[in-house]
């Protein structure tokens, strides 16, 4: 049990929002901490990965997941340590990862958590590279985009958590990356820092004229985390056979009216390209392997993990905010406590 916090401080979802989730959005609740029963394991939570995902979670309707109900602990992914166990497999100060909530304290099974290794990399980084951004980067691209060396693979979101991932990954691939980001700073990291081949930034440039130049023989890969204008602009570079990874629309979450579809879909008849959704659950069972792969090529130099850390769990609806204002640079992780 914990020595000196047995309270537990959650912030619940207290209504449904409209465009961007502000403070009203929200309740902080208070309560007891339980002790773990047979089988159940409680966690110190310590790191919680701010999603852009997270605004389509508190929508009410039919999606990949349930939504979040009106009432309960807002879903967030985490990294914790163990404070009590009544489960074998885990003991006090082990480090774990699973859904947390948005919340000091998590009670689960066992079978909802994963054993992390702290030595192997620093705990924030499975948030981030070896954690979802990372494996949803490493499916959508691999296995949905079949990069093939000599492609070129342009990435939208590309200074973000899924998005610095896939470029890089490219890069591995022997393909030529080409990021989409907003502003200098950012395109300047994809380049200088990550080694993407080119960057265009959106907020200063005519996305449609860049792509045209940065990809003269179209574009082969185009792995989308932002949907809208960019997507549609995408959509006239294509190359013959072009593959397109739908795994996000950030700048859509937000909208009071109708979400804008592409509409230049005719190029996907007239290139024979493919347009595929895609979720990272749907790969749970090989989470391992790909965790494994990333891994070595972090340890080879290969693959950097970029987090942007904020710290203070009270300031949670300010920070979630950040990333539709796209003011994090790489995986947005919200520090909870030190452990």
């Amino acid at each position: 049990m914990p020595e000196h916090n047995p309270t537990n401080r959650q912030f619940r979802l207290a209504a449904r929002p409209v465009g961007l989730p502000d403070r009203s959005v929200w309740q902080v609740t208070e309560e007891s901490v339980a002790d773990p029963k047979p089988g159940e394991v409680l966690v110190k939570v310590l790191y919680l990965s701010l999603d852009p995902a997270m605004r389509g979670w508190m929508n009410e309707g039919k999606s990949y997941v349930p939504p979040v109900a009106i009432g309960a602990v807002m879903r967030a992914v985490g990294v914790g340590v163990v404070v009590a166990s009544g489960h074998p497999d885990l003991a006090p100060g082990d480090h774990v990862t699973g859904i947390l909530g948005v919340q000091e304290y998590a009670l689960l099974p066992r079978a909802a958590l994963q054993k992390i290794d702290a030595s192997k990399a620093p705990l924030p980084v499975y948030l981030a590279a070896l954690g979802w951004p990372g494996l949803t980067a490493y499916f959508g691209l691999l296995d949905i985009g079949k990069p093939q060396a000599g492609e070129t693979v342009v990435v939208s979101g590309a200074a973000g958590a899924v998005g610095s991932i896939v470029g890089q990954i490219a890069r591995i691939s022997g393909c030529r990356a080409v990021g989409i980001a907003g502003g200098p700073e950012k395109c300047a990291f994809i380049t200088q820092e990550l080694g993407f081949d080119a960057a265009i930034d959106y907020k200063g440039e005519d996305v449609k004229k860049a792509l045209r130049k940065h990809c003269p023989k179209g574009i082969d890969v185009y792995f989308d985390n932002v949907g809208g204008e960019i997507l549609d602009a995408a959509l006239t570079q294509l190359a013959m056979h072009a593959r397109i990874i739908v795994c996000g629309a950030i700048s859509q979450y937000n909208n009071t009216t109708a979400v804008k579809g592409p509409a230049n879909y005719l190029s996907l008849l007239v290139n024979r390209a493919t347009m595929t959704g895609m979720v990272v659950l749907d790969y749970a069972a090989r989470f391992g392997e790909a965790a494994r792969e990333m891994a070595g090529w972090m340890a080879a130099g290969k693959l950097k993990s970029k987090e942007d850390i904020v710290s203070g769990f009270e300031t949670f609806p300010e920070r979630l905010l950040m990333l539709f204002n796209g003011e994090n640079l790489g995986k947005l992780v919200l520090k909870v406590a030190d452990g």
